[in-house]
């Protein structure tokens, strides 16, 4: 029986990538997404084409109840989780003053507290067959901090601390947990920024590009593999070398 993985915010961009690539190698895949039903639809269809043991499910990450339906369904239709990671993410730039407490909370429930949410809810699983895998996707400005993305920075920042405490604790339990921390990626999340923008970020980054959803799945997918089996714990920067 292949494995099961869980990913949130899977509709678009980096989470539709990691879909892909776990799919791909034979993973039965669960689609989280919340508001792009057409999108996590149109990349259900894609992956049938190849796997049929994949299905899309809606849930606000954020919402506690939510997500435990939404776990117990995936349970129902595929099976034991295996694997999760936890991608669901939002982002604003503007100033810290500026942003407004409705923002704040919402930001620090989708990036920090639904990745807990998701993460209760998978683990008893886990634990009972003394096994798993947890991925969760920071951000290299949850390690350095970035003017006007003060929040976003903080959120990401504790899915760091979170990975940290978490992979010490079930670690007994044979479960790894990981981070990645991504750098500049081609994706909706920076579609505001301007090509002289880019051109600016690509100046600072060693590798002289910026990043692909694929390069964050074939991440995901090496930290999910045997061949990382003695890892857990670690922040893995995938960022072109603009933090080291």
């Amino acid at each position: 029986m292949s494995k099961v993985a869980l990913i949130t915010g899977a509709s678009r961009g980096i989470g539709r990538s990691i879909a892909l690539e776990l799919a791909r190698s034979g993973i039965s895949v669960a689609i989280n997404y919340n508001s792009s039903y057409e999108k996590a639809k149109e990349l259900l269809y894609e992956i049938k084409k190849f796997n049929e043991n994949v299905n899309i499910y809606k849930a606000d990450v954020s919402n506690e109840i939510e997500v435990s339906e939404m776990v117990h369904k995936i349970e129902s239709d595929l099976g034991e989780i295996d694997i999760l990671v936890n991608n669901a993410g939002i982002s604003q730039i503007g100033l810290f003053t500026d942003m407004t407490s409705r923002e704040r909370d919402r930001m620090i429930g989708v990036n920090l507290i639904g990745a807990m949410n998701v993460t209760k809810a998978v683990l008893p699983s886990m634990i009972y067959y003394k096994s798993g895998n947890i991925i969760n996707i920071s951000s290299m400005w949850g390690e350095v901090g970035a003017s006007c993305e003060v929040v976003y920075s903080a959120s990401k920042a504790g899915l760091i601390g979170f990975t940290k405490a978490l992979a010490k604790e079930v670690a007994p339990s044979g479960i790894r947990v990981n981070c990645i921390s991504p750098g500049v990626i081609d994706t909706d999340m920076n579609s505001e920024l301007t090509a002289s923008d880019i051109e600016e970020l690509i100046d600072g980054i060693p590798l002289k590009r910026i990043g692909t959803p694929n390069d964050i799945a074939k991440a995901v997918g090496w930290l999910i593999s045997d061949s990382a089996e003695y890892i857990t714990g670690v922040v893995l920067s995938v960022n072109g070398g603009m933090v080291i």
